[in-house]
């Protein structure tokens, strides 16, 4: 499950706002916003995974922890069955 911290990061990266995440998510901004705050731990897992599948299918890759800690990155255009623009 992805925290806060990989949340923001991940709309960091495609320069989205809270509001876009919520719209491309369906998730209202009010739980966006808390999730952000407080993290999605208290979030109903199906809303945490609707909001980590809509960072996901725009590119966003979520790093678990390794030993060096979780982490977030963009996919690079063309990789893994990505169309290239």
């Amino acid at each position: 499950m992805i925290d806060a911290a990989q949340m923001r990061a991940g709309r960091a990266l495609l320069g989205w706002s809270q509001g876009d995440l919520g719209e491309k998510s369906g998730v209202s901004l009010p739980t966006i916003k808390r999730m952000e705050s407080v993290g999605p731990g208290r979030s109903a897992g199906n809303t945490v995974a609707a909001v980590q599948k809509a960072l996901e299918d725009a590119g966003v890759q979520f790093i678990p922890e390794n030993g060096g800690g979780v982490g977030v990155r963009l996919k690079a255009p063309g990789s893994r069955g990505e169309e290239k623009p």
